[in-house]
């Protein structure tokens, strides 16, 4: 029936897809976050980098990632720079989401009452010490949501690596249905555990946010 016996039957190769796309966003979710708390400590303790951060955010939202994993896995070996297809997608998603957590960190910056960064200067704290001890724990309870948001597209834009052919879930999918022409059983199925993982992914983060809710 429409394919679904074939799906079954070919599980285990469904099932490794779903655990690389799980493992290279998971990845890539905490390089882009890392990256993205180093670029506003950068930019929070020197002034004169800020512009750069700005533009350095301004063009990965402007690029689309397609044409930036392209660059990163086509363009990057005429520098004599060569990347495995992973390692070259990892790259790619970590990058491009880096400059979106950026944003997300900015805006939670925002929201933090001047009373509270004034008294840790006040105190002698300033740049990095300034973030790691008063700014950092509020700002991430209250860019949680968003950050939930911005994983879920890491997800999703992880089905791009499909391009350079690494197998993950789009790439199991594309397998069956290309062996044995099953579109609609094997696309189907592939949405449907993108959707459980999203889903899994909004469950963690609507929990994290009522402990932070309880801890504030």
């Amino acid at each position: 029936m429409m394919g679904w016996g074939i799906v079954w039957q070919h599980a285990g190769l469904i099932f490794k897809g779903l655990v690389t796309t799980i493992a290279i966003s998971s990845v890539s979710v905490f390089c882009a976050v890392l990256l993205a708390l180093m670029l506003f400590g950068v930019g929070l303790r020197w002034k004169l980098f800020d512009r750069l951060i700005t533009a350095f955010i301004n063009g990965m939202r402007c690029v689309p990632f397609l044409v930036l994993l392209y660059f990163v896995y086509y363009g990057l070996p005429v520098l004599h720079i060569y990347l495995s297809p992973i390692y070259a997608g990892v790259l790619a998603l970590s990058f491009y989401n880096a400059a979106y957590f950026s944003e997300l960190l900015r805006a939670a910056w925002k929201q933090i009452p001047h009373e509270q960064v004034e008294a840790g200067l006040a105190f002698g704290h300033y740049g990095f010490r300034l973030l790691r001890r008063i700014i950092l724990k509020p700002m991430i309870q209250i860019a949680l949501p968003t950050f939930g948001n911005q994983t879920i597209q890491v997800v999703k834009d992880s089905a791009f690596l499909v391009i350079i052919t690494v197998e993950e879930l789009t790439y199991s999918a594309n397998e069956l249905q290309a062996t044995y022409y099953i579109p609609f059983a094997s696309f189907l199925c592939a949405a449907l555990l993108y959707w459980a993982i999203c889903l899994v992914i909004e469950a963690g983060i609507r929990i994290s946010t009522r402990r932070a809710e309880m801890m504030r």
